[in-house]
Formats: C-alpha cells, structure tokens, sequence
C-alpha cells in the first residue's frame, strides 16, 4: 500500500510539473512574440571579455543587429554575454533566456528582454522558435547539444532549413571530419544533411551568410504573395 501511495504522489507531481512546462512556454510566447527577425547565437559559458572569441561574437552579433536582426541567446556570460553586448550596442532588442542550475548561472547585464526557466527543453524550444539563422561559435557539451537538435529538427523537417553557422574552422574541424569520414561512410547521414551547415572564420562571412539567406526568402516570398 504505501508504494501504490508513493506512484501516486510522484503522478501527481508530474501533473503539476505540466502545468508549470506550460507557464513557461505561454510566458515565452507572450514575452517574444515579435522579436522577428532574430538570430540565435550559441557558444562557451567559460570564456571571459579577455577571451578573442568573447570580442569576435560581441562584433558579429553587433553587424547582424546594425542589419536590423534581433539577438537571442541563453542569457549566461561567456559567449552569450558578448552576443548579448553586440546586440545592445546596436540598438536591438537583446534576448537571454537563462535556465535555472544547481550550480548558479548568473545572467549577464546586458540582455534587454530577459526569461528564466526550470526546463531545458522549454528554453530550447524559445531559443529554436523566433531564430531565422543559427550561429554556432565554439564551446562544449550543451553547444553540441543546441547543434545537433538544430541539425535534427531540419533534417526532419520540423523547421525550415534555415542557415546553421559554425565559426571557426580550425575548433570544428575534427567534428566535421567525424560526420564526413565516419559518420556519412556508414551511411548514418547522407551528403545533404552534412550540406546543412557553413562554416565561417570571419565576422563578415557569417553576417553575408545571414543576409543573403534572409533577402532570398523575402523575394521568393514577395513572388508568392503576387501569383
């Protein structure tokens, strides 16, 4: 009897756990909602203002938000900090969406439309949802992880195939021959999903691939609308 008593106490829980799942996703939508176009910029929690990669992602989210792109990031320091600073100084809306850890995340100072949230997944679905392009600088196991559900959701289709950015060549140069010499030989990947994604060594090559993909999609949609 008191193990039915536990399961049942642990549904219970659950159910209300759904509820608060819910919450955060309604709050992200209402909170969001209109910061279209905006790219998601991901990367290294670790890395300082000392750190070239913290000035390289401060200046290639400062060129996209001069283009009028919104920034959105996981509203932590390193890297997300830099993008967050980029974008501000730009004048567009700055978007950090920090997640609650056991370990305390601060979130940096200098995202103007800020959300926090207890599940990974509802945060993840916010930092996918309002991005027409993903940039992706170096960092560890959660950017491996923001890739590659990226990298999934287009290959099945569940989002458009919109551009995916990886800066640095030489950090993603042993992943990707992974995918390319492993990976697609086995066949557990085909050529088009390994054509998913660029790679870019300079600011200015990701702010090109982002607006030549934007710009097409205007025209192809503005063609639509006057069949």
């Amino acid at each position: 009897m008191a193990y039915r008593y536990e399961i049942n106490d642990l549904a219970r829980g659950d159910s209300w756990r759904m509820f608060r799942i819910l919450g955060e996703l309604v709050e992200g939508f209402d909170k969001l909602c209109g910061v279209e176009p905006a790219v998601t910029i991901y990367g290294s929690a670790r890395i300082g203002p000392e750190h070239e990669m913290y000035a390289v992602t401060e200046e290639i989210a400062r060129r996209l938000g001069e283009l009028g792109f919104s920034i959105i990031t996981g509203g932590g320091p390193g890297v997300m900090e830099a993008a967050n600073k980029g974008a501000r100084e730009a004048g567009v809306t700055s978007v950090g969406l920090s997640i609650e850890l056991p370990e305390e995340q601060v979130s940096n100072v200098y995202a103007t439309k800020t959300l926090s949230f207890s599940h990974f997944f509802a945060r993840k679905v916010m930092l996918v949802k309002y991005a027409i392009a993903f940039v992706i600088m170096p960092g560890g196991m959660g950017t491996l992880d923001e890739l590659s559900e990226v990298l999934t959701m287009i290959q099945t289709h569940k989002i458009r195939p919109f551009p995916v950015v990886l800066f640095n060549s030489k950090y993603w140069k042993g992943f990707l021959d992974w995918l390319q010499n492993y990976t697609m030989e086995e066949e557990y990947i085909s050529e088009e999903d390994f054509n998913l994604l660029r790679v870019c060594d300079h600011p200015e090559e990701v702010v090109e691939v982002v607006q030549k993909w934007y710009i097409k999609q205007e025209v192809v949609g503005r063609k639509a609308l006057l069949r």
